[in-house]
């Protein structure tokens, strides 16, 4: 055996130290939205007084933001590399929560949004890259699935302990809130802002070194095009229905009380926490395109769960079940998806482009968890609940046979259906920014 026990142990789980740090960092991001993103609309409403037009403004130019900045974050971090990119996003990111934590008038809330959504998709392109970077080949699934957990867990607690600071009745209280965000936002940028990173270990297909760059190579790539395409599909069906569509079908149609609501989602994060590390280990052995389309499979469960709530909404208990049952199915679709996408898109992109791909799956997502909520409040809300079930179950049919369509655009390697072979590369492309 060659090497020290140390660097085989790295070789298993990847780059020590770093990762540790840019898990630590992942987590403390999550920590803070989940500290103030579900506090956001009740502040601009009761607390400053503003209405419920002005709340709604403040959500759209927040995730206006995110489109008008990840088409240039990912040419800045294959130019600068993930950690400026990184520290950028969380300054704009602190500067944005503090400054809407003392604003007074819609102005100066919907300018305090903007720095704050751009702050905040500035950190998750850098934050996958930098996994990328810390990971092993072997390793990054198991990376990525970690990062997932903690998120869910980071958001969950900061949810609950947010929530004990909450005082409509005293806006000082908000202002507390925010304040604490900007906290957690320049602690990110301490402990993974600061953590050197190490060379990433890259597969046969990042060898090239011409061709297209910048966005232009991703719309070039046609793997990578049906991967954003799923992904949409992906976003659109579950996280942009999870906290909006599912939830107006839960309380408007089903009669959900809000508690239970609010129990439900903690029955997808507790999902998530308990199985995902046991999923991985499941998925490790699989193709990642049968994880993704058996995700497909679970959620067209939870949609025949809706389903089964909307018939018997006049039986309490039994709809109260069916509706937590939806949410703990879509955790465990969650989980499957986890140690994924994001490592699909890692061994898809070239070394020098892997800022743009991150940033173009990053676009993606936001675009469809952004019309995701437009679609089903429109339909549940005009009370054809049964038309949205049906268009949701459609839509997860579909996601099922582009992740089988998807296989074969994707190596072996990229599938997870070969051993993971690394070729010693370039020097020239292993010379990626710090």
């Amino acid at each position: 055996m060659t090497g020290t026990v140390k660097q085989q142990r790295q070789q298993r789980r990847g780059a020590g130290s770093p990762l540790r740090r840019v898990q630590i960092g992942n987590a403390l991001s999550a920590f803070g939205s989940g500290f103030t993103m579900p506090y956001m609309f009740v502040y601009v409403d009761q607390v400053r007084g503003l209405g419920s037009l002005a709340a709604g403004m403040v959500f759209t130019v927040f995730a206006l933001a995110a489109l008008a900045v990840l088409p240039f974050i990912g040419r800045g971090i294959d130019k600068y590399g993930p950690r400026p990119v990184l520290l950028a996003g969380a300054a704009l990111a602190a500067t944005g929560a503090f400054a809407f934590g003392h604003a007074t008038g819609t102005p100066a809330l919907l300018v305090s949004s903007f720095l704050f959504g751009a702050g905040v998709t500035t950190c998750q392109p850098a934050l996958a890259t930098m996994i990328v970077r810390c990971s092993t080949v072997a390793a990054r699934s198991h990376a990525f699935a970690l990062q997932f957990t903690l998120v869910n867990l980071g958001m969950g607690i900061g949810a609950l302990v947010g929530g004990q600071i909450v005082n409509v009745a005293d806006p000082a209280s908000l202002t507390r809130l925010f304040t604490i965000e900007a906290v957690t936002f320049l602690g990110l940028a301490l402990v993974t802002g600061t953590a050197r990173m190490p060379q990433a270990q890259l597969t046969v297909v990042q060898e090239r070194t011409d061709g297209p760059t910048g966005l232009r190579a991703l719309v070039a790539d046609k793997a990578m095009l049906r991967l954003c395409l799923l992904a949409g599909l992906i976003f659109f069906t579950c996280y942009g229905q999870f906290e909006s569509g599912v939830a107006a079908f839960a309380t408007d149609t089903v009669g959900t009380a809000p508690s239970t609501l609010g129990f439900a989602i903690g029955a997808n994060a507790l999902t998530i926490v308990v199985l995902q590390m046991f999923v991985v280990r499941i998925t490790a052995r699989r193709r990642r395109t049968t994880a993704m389309a058996a995700a497909g499979v679970v959620w067209l469960g939870a949609w025949a769960m809706a389903l089964v709530a909307g018939l018997i909404r006049t039986e309490t208990m039994a709809a109260t079940v069916a509706i937590v049952s939806i949410y703990a199915l879509f955790g465990v679709g969650e989980s499957l998806l986890a140690p994924t996408m994001g490592p699909i898109v890692a061994d898809l992109a070239p070394a020098r482009l892997l800022g743009t791909y991150n940033a173009g799956y990053a676009l993606v997502k936001q675009i469809a968890v952004a019309v995701g909520p437009a679609v089903g409040v429109l339909l549940v809300g005009s009370g054809t609940w049964p038309l949205y079930l049906a268009a949701m179950a459609g839509s997860t049919l579909l996601i099922v046979a582009l992740a089988l369509r998807l296989r074969p655009h994707l190596t072996p390697e990229q599938d997870n259906a070969a051993p993971v072979v690394v070729r010693a590369l370039p020097v020239r492309e292993l010379q990626t920014a710090a």
